[in-house]
């Protein structure tokens, strides 16, 4: 069974971008009215009147939309700043034409917006004296250079194979991959793909990625196949993990960064994370690797077996 599409965040930034002036222009519309005009649902045109109450020019309340939809009919008020043309200073159109640049050479934005957004942008701001040495320096390092295989690979819808490291199980795997997307989740690059050894769509971390081959074979995910929601993250808990909590000392901190932990927060030196798993072996090993530098906080049970397995392997170095 396919998962549902679910909207992008850019997708949704749009029709908000388009709803404020529309609305402001029709002042006290009935809901259903709106909704139709602007091809939502209803329940759908409730949640973003909502979200444009965190919305504004500012952090102040002053500068924040005011939307009001009591009694069926819609008021949005205070939203006069999304309606003026945007005017930049010079150091505001230098740092945005920056960041197309580097969004541009990443791919990781809709390429066709992008550049509509950066040539206008070029455009405007083209007397400017050094606009025109404004470059964007393509990233040397191991990510960057897989990254832009996988980009490759996408572009030219090609298969690729990967050598990949599954950190839950502490296994080195060979998979061949039917690349979706590239994306960039809290501070992470990911490839997406219909795996072929799991026969389902996977998320592999592009730090995990120890070799990628671009094949001859076509890249052909199944139809029908959606993309996962990454707007709550990258992780996806399954039925049988358990959640762990781990004290780690600074040594430990990597930890953190590697797996993928739900919850983080400190207590002195230390930080304290919540991991989730179904593979007691893989806890195993890494405690007994960490050494001092880990605690099996809870569950209880858990945190028996790992002193168990802590108590056995001290023994050893006893033994002739």
């Amino acid at each position: 069974m396919s998962r549902p599409s679910v909207e992008s965040a850019t997708s949704r930034v749009q029709r908000l971008l388009t709803m404020v002036p529309w609305l402001v222009s029709r002042q006290g519309i009935e809901i259903e009215e709106a909704a139709a005009g602007l091809g939502i649902s209803e329940q759908q045109l409730v949640a973003d009147l909502d979200l444009l109450f965190m919305c504004g020019y500012g952090q102040l309340p002053d500068e924040m939309i005011e939307a009001s939809y009591e009694g069926g009919r819609i008021f949005v008020t205070n939203a006069d700043a999304i309606a003026r043309p945007l005017r930049l200073s010079v150091d505001e159109a230098i740092s945005l034409i920056v960041g197309l640049r580097s969004l541009a050479a990443s791919g990781a934005g809709e390429s066709s917006a992008v550049e509509r957004a950066l040539t206008k942008l070029e455009e405007a701001t083209g007397a400017i004296p050094g606009v025109d040495r404004v470059v964007v320096v393509e990233d040397d390092t191991q990510v960057g250079q897989t990254t832009a295989v996988l980009r490759d690979a996408l572009a030219a819808a090609r298969r690729v194979h990967l050598t990949y490291v599954v950190p839950s199980r502490d296994e080195r795997t060979e998979r061949d991959v039917d690349p979706m997307r590239l994306a960039h989740v809290e501070g992470h690059w990911y490839l997406e793909g219909w795996c072929h050894r799991a026969q389902d769509v996977r998320l592999f971390r592009v730090d995990r990625i120890e070799q990628v081959e671009v094949l001859d074979e076509a890249s052909t995910p199944p139809q029908g196949v959606a993309r996962r929601d990454l707007s709550a993250g990258a992780y996806q808990q399954g039925a049988a993990d358990v959640p762990v909590t781990l004290r780690l000392s600074p040594a430990a901190h990597w930890v953190a960064e590697y797996y993928p932990v739900t919850s983080r927060e400190t207590s002195g030196e230390d930080l304290v994370v919540t991991l989730p798993t179904s593979n007691e072996g893989f806890l195993r090993r890494l405690v007994l690797r960490l050494g001092g530098s880990v605690e099996v906080s809870g569950p209880p049970s858990l945190r028996e077996a790992m002193a168990v397995h802590a108590s056995e392997a001290l023994s050893m170095y006893g033994r002739p």
